[in-house]
């Protein structure tokens, strides 16, 4: 079935009840079953469908990739000598196929991250719903709700699709997951002037939110993809994810690798056989060439640097869904960040009251009870007013696995301010007060109020906004004195509320009155009269962590944005708290982002720190306008209408705890802890990451470079020499074997390394840095040369006596000398691997027991190649022979350069940056 046009452009919160329904041709009595089906068929099921690419397909674009390309070419040539030849290489075509396998079920798994994003949101609809249809409830599907449909909701129910409210009564609806706002919003039927973000459209009820409390009836004017949920999944399935910065120039390294060697090959093919060499022979000569230029490993090593760096990630409460996520991490150069739970800790607390003219200040944050009230003169409205806010209260304090609050996170702050006056001694009474009768807290009105009995009186206790509150006031209590509250004292008390109001504190006053003990219940009648007691202000108080968080990310060159649903005045205090935007105290509204055009948000987006009352949309334009400046951006998020931002985000990080299953879904990063400070952590293990990433291709290339100059000098030789004509310095299975298990054991353990102290003290590294500079040719060309040099010597010293003339008198001398030509290579990778610990610094700088993973590598490369060259299983698949004692000497003296000339060359390059 499918869905034609349905009138989603509408405005709904702009209109009165009255004309929604005119709109939507309907009545509070609901659709008739004719008409309900017809619209049916008309506008197609509540659900949200998007095609979705197949599995197979899915699998089969994972080998569009240069890395896996290589790897499948080099099975490819090995198979090819297996059939050709005779070479025994099938083992070494199943390690190279292995590699490729693992490679693409690793990138099938990471795919359709936008599909599982999708099919959590699908997840929300929900599958029951009770419904008016002719003026009679009844339970149906909600996949049937059409528009004018009529909606019954109840606390605990989950809203089947967007709603406008038309019968409210205290009803209040968990939004957080299309809002980011984490405490329920108070719903009500009247139309709202002016356009609004959704945090503001009250009388609407989004589809996959939940009804905390209250009932209410709502009109349908929006099912399925026309609902706020299925804009948003229409927004991540349209969202092209940029690539990462090492992916982009891995793919272009290697492009540039494959077709340099191929020219390469093509060259010496051609010149071997214009020189008279035979072209069977000439082509699998060139066939070793190709495979001595191509790092086989690299690929795996590349992708286990980067799964390592991601376990390391994840003991620090960063969980890496993406692998090449990890490395981007470390050029990050803005991080945009939620407040509420990241920067902050999300626990209200009291922090500041004022009472009979005196200013308290209150220390400890969070949910545990325990600080000091200052200063230490203390009157008896200040005891009444914590009273007040632990009797007029709906919430409890919980201690399982430390404190937390089961209820409004305001009223747990009221809370946890009196159970800290009773151990600091205060003596706040908090004997039971039996609650006889109460009114709910209401928006529209702002205060709740509560009946109590004890001590043989009736007393009322009322909590709100300070506006209201004291509206209702004729007497305050002063050093526990009753006196009448005048003008002048009435505007004493609002400064306080603007004072107060401008440190970014949630305020709620405090009033009592007692009343006679025949009453058992109250109305908003009672609430003449009353005695003003105090003000409680409290606030989501930063987390110490993320104070010393941005200050790294300062130090890091990392620009650090909040972008919260909270208000701008408490957005900026937190922000000021935090040393975020040290410079500028600018904020931008997210009304004031509606107005802007992209350009206009492209021209301001460089130097704005907060952005406040965003709306979903906003986030994803903030990223987008970032990006175009350059900028590698992270973005947070922990809501369904965060989901959009952070699958265009170079690094989407959702939160593990708060966050919802589809915000989950659309990240590349999910914090455990919902810490911010964890996001520094994980930047810093970014930036080790791909250090260790160019040390492993640093070290890689020049090895496959030796290999290849030697096998390319041996063929242009042959003409000239029958050393080199029958028999190449290393045979192909030889050349695999070094590539793939020099991978293992020695550039392996490169990337285990232990971590620079300094990574945060730097900039990010432009992500348009290409992996090759001359420094990194320079070493490369170094050290292939060496390892040809020493190679070439040691197979020419050693095999030139087996040849008299045009004829090899001595086969196994000639073996013996290829088998020292292969472990003198071995051994040049022995030395070159302790100098490639460190790009820039001496090995003799850093202790050479700090990697024990590289001493057992070199260990076992060593016992590894005595059995190939001693042992009768070595010899004869890797067709070597046992080489006398006394060539070692020269062999050592050969490789020795591998670590001397690079040692020489780093001192160079210091020496001439320091001039």
């Amino acid at each position: 079935m499918k869905q034609s046009a349905q009138p989603d452009e509408t405005l709904w919160y702009q209109l009165t009840a009255e004309d929604t329904f005119g709109i939507l041709h309907s009545e509070q009595s609901g659709l008739s079953a004719e008409e309900a089906n017809a619209r049916l068929e008309r506008y197609g099921y509540n659900e949200i469908k998007f095609k979705k690419r197949s599995a197979l397909i899915r699998f089969l674009a994972q080998f569009n990739s240069p890395l896996i390309i290589i790897l499948l070419v080099c099975s490819a040539i090995t198979s090819a000598l297996c059939i050709w030849k005779g070479e025994d290489l099938w083992m070494d075509t199943v390690v190279i196929l292995a590699v490729v396998i693992a490679n693409t079920i690793i990138g099938f798994i990471q795919e359709g991250k936008a599909e599982a994003s999708v099919d959590a949101l699908e997840k929300m609809i929900v599958p029951g719903c009770t419904v008016v249809r002719g003026g009679k409830k009844v339970m149906m599907p909600a996949r049937k709700l059409v528009p004018g449909d009529v909606v019954v909701m109840e606390g605990g129910d989950r809203v089947p699709a967007d709603l406008r409210l038309f019968q409210a009564k205290n009803l209040s609806a968990d939004e957080s997951a299309i809002t980011g706002e984490s405490v329920p919003t108070f719903k009500k039927t009247d139309a709202i002037a002016g356009e609004r973000i959704i945090a503001d459209q009250s009388c609407i009820l989004f589809n996959g939110t939940f009804v905390t409390k209250g009932m209410g009836h709502g009109v349908v004017v929006g099912t399925g993809e026309r609902t706020e949920i299925g804009r948003i999944a229409k927004l991540i399935t349209e969202t092209e994810k940029i690539t990462t910065p090492l992916t982009r120039k891995m793919a272009e390294f290697t492009r540039i690798l494959v077709i340099v060697i191929l020219a390469i090959t093509v060259i010496n093919f051609v010149l071997a056989v214009w020189f008279g060499i035979e072209i069977e022979t000439a082509f699998l000569a060139s066939v070793s060439m190709v495979v001595a230029a191509i790092p086989e490993g690299l690929p795996a090593v590349v992708t286990m640097a980067l799964a390592i760096g991601v376990t390391a990630m994840a003991r620090r409460n960063a969980i890496i869904k993406r692998l090449p996520a990890a490395e981007t991490l470390g050029c990050t150069t803005v991080i945009c960040s939620d407040k509420t739970g990241t920067l902050t800790k999300n626990q209200m607390t009291v922090s500041r009251i004022y009472a009979g003219r005196r200013d308290y200040t209150v220390s400890g944050v969070g949910y545990e009870p325990s600080g000091e009230f200052t200063p230490a003169e203390r009157g008896e409205e200040l005891k009444l007013t914590l009273q007040v806010g632990h009797f007029c209260n709906d919430a409890r304090i919980a201690r399982e696995n430390g404190y937390s609050v089961i209820g409004d996170p305001t009223e747990g702050a009221l809370l946890v301010s009196a159970m800290k006056a009773v151990k600091a001694g205060i003596g706040v009474p908090n004997d039971p007060l039996q609650r006889l009768d109460e009114i709910p807290f209401d928006s529209e009105q702002q205060y709740m109020a509560t009946l109590h009995e004890g001590d043989g009186k009736h007393v009322i206790f009322v909590k709100g906004s300070p506006e209201r509150v004291l509206g209702m006031c004729q007497t305050r209590m002063v050093d526990g004195e009753i006196e009448p509250i005048d003008q002048a004292e009435r505007v004493e008390i609002l400064a306080k509320v603007d004072e107060m109001a401008g440190d970014a504190l949630r305020l709620l006053a405090m009033a009592y009155r007692e009343i006679t003990p025949e009453r058992g219940s109250i109305d908003e009648n009672d609430l003449l009269g009353m005695t003003f007691l105090g003000i409680q202000g409290m606030i989501d108080p930063a987390r110490e962590e993320a104070i010393d968080g941005v200050a790294k990310c300062r130090s890091a060159g990392i620009r650090v944005v909040m972008a919260t649903g909270d208000h701008a005045r408490t957005a900026k205090a937190v922000a000021r708290k935090l040393g975020i935007g040290i410079d500028t105290e600018k904020a931008v509204t997210g009304e004031e982002l509606s107005k802007m055009s992209d350009d206009e948000l492209y021209d301001v987006v460089a130097d704005v720190p907060v952005y406040a009352r965003v709306a979903p949309d906003d986030k994803f334009r903030i990223t987008r306008a970032l990006q175009k400046h350059g900028e590698v951006v992270a973005m947070t998020g922990d809501g369904v209408n965060d989901a959009p931002a952070l699958s265009a985000a170079d690094i989407g990080i959702a939160m593990g705890i708060t966050g919802t299953e589809v915000s989950k879904e659309a990240s590349d990063m999910i914090l455990a802890d919902d810490n911010f400070a964890t996001i520094v952590s994980a930047v810093e293990e970014g930036r080790y990451v791909y250090n260790n990433i160019k040390k492993v291709i640093l070290y890689t290339l020049p090895t496959n470079g030796g290999q290849a100059l030697l096998v390319m000098g041996a063929i242009l030789l042959a003409p000239f020499l029958t050393l080199f004509r029958d028999q190449l310095p290393l045979s192909p299975v030889q050349i695999l074997w070094i590539n793939l298990f020099d991978a293992v054991a020695l550039a392996l353990p490169i990337i285990m390394e232990p971590m620079e102290k300094d990574l945060l003290k730097k900039p990010p590294r432009n992500p348009d840095e290409r992996i090759t500079d001359p420094p990194f040719f320079r070493k490369v060309g170094l050290v292939s040369i060496v390892m040809a040099i020493s190679g070439f010597a040691m197979y020419y010293h050693y095999g030139l006596p087996a040849i008299d003339g045009p004829l090899v008198v001595n086969k196994e001398l000639l073996t013996q000398a290829q088998t020292a030509a292969f472990t003198t290579v071995v051994l040049v990778h022995l030395c070159y691997v302790v100098t490639a610990r460190s790009i820039t610094e001496s090995a003799f700088t850093f202790s050479p027991f700090s990697n024990r993973w590289l001493l057992g590598g070199m260990a076992l490369t060593i016992v590894t190649q005595l059995t190939i060259v001693y042992h009768p299983i070595g010899n004869a698949i890797l067709g070597t022979a046992p080489l006398p004692l006394e060539w070692w000497g020269l062999m050592i003296l050969l490789a020795l350069p591998g670590f001397v000339v690079i040692e020489v060359e780093k001192w160079l390059a210091k020496r001439g940056t320091s001039t």
